[in-house]
């Protein structure tokens, strides 16, 4: 996984670390706990700009919010509530998922989709509530972009800071990465197989 990564951001340069982050936010297969880090340590092995880095990250990162958010204003909460009772098992969200994101939202504004951005699990879903709500699109760019950058710069710097350990860090960080996504799989076949339409 840490090979595949570099290689993919070696490879496909800015637009790689775009592209993974767009990919993670749309349906997360690979974290961007592993991408920005490992973008950090090619920006400080000297192939990527620190600057180009974070803002491609954080370009990738919203296009992927903003298309969750885009499709939840556009469907609505009742099309998306029959949509999940239909086909929540293949996307783990059944009905009552959707209220729990919505009530969240509704106690926290626009605030939640800020932090909600920089927090691993919130990331992507806190899109669906503001866009079933009908945030302002204004607002929610500008709350999303910053979240948005203060968790990819962050990512990235940790990366740019270890860029001296590269080779020893690639050891305990390709075991961990396959690790992680391991447990994302059983997490989702998990959810598959123990799903309710509830």
């Amino acid at each position: 996984m840490f090979d595949w990564v570099v290689s993919t951001i070696d490879s496909w340069g800015y637009l790689g670390v775009l592209l993974l982050m767009l990919a993670e936010n749309v349906f997360p297969p690979i974290p961007s706990e592993i991408i920005m880090p490992l973008a950090g340590f090619l920006a400080g092995r000297g192939d990527l700009s620190l600057g180009l880095t974070i803002l491609m990250g954080t370009i990738g990162s919203v296009l992927g919010t903003l298309m969750w958010y885009l499709i939840a204003m556009w469907i609505g909460e009742a099309r998306l509530r029959h949509f999940a009772a239909r086909h929540g098992r293949w996307l783990t969200m059944s009905p009552s998922d959707i209220d729990t994101a919505q009530g969240w939202f509704d106690r926290h504004g626009a605030a939640a989709v800020f932090f909600g951005r920089m927090l691993p699990t919130i990331r992507t879903l806190i899109s669906v509530p503001a866009g079933i709500s009908h945030l302002p699109f204004w607002k929610f760019l500008i709350y999303t972009t910053f979240g948005s950058a203060i968790w990819t710069g962050g990512l990235t710097v940790a990366g740019l800071l270890l860029h001296e350990n590269y080779a020893l860090v690639g050891d305990y960080v390709d075991p961990v990465s396959k690790l992680i996504v391991l447990v994302v799989v059983v997490i989702y076949l998990y959810r598959v197989f123990t799903w309710k339409p509830h």
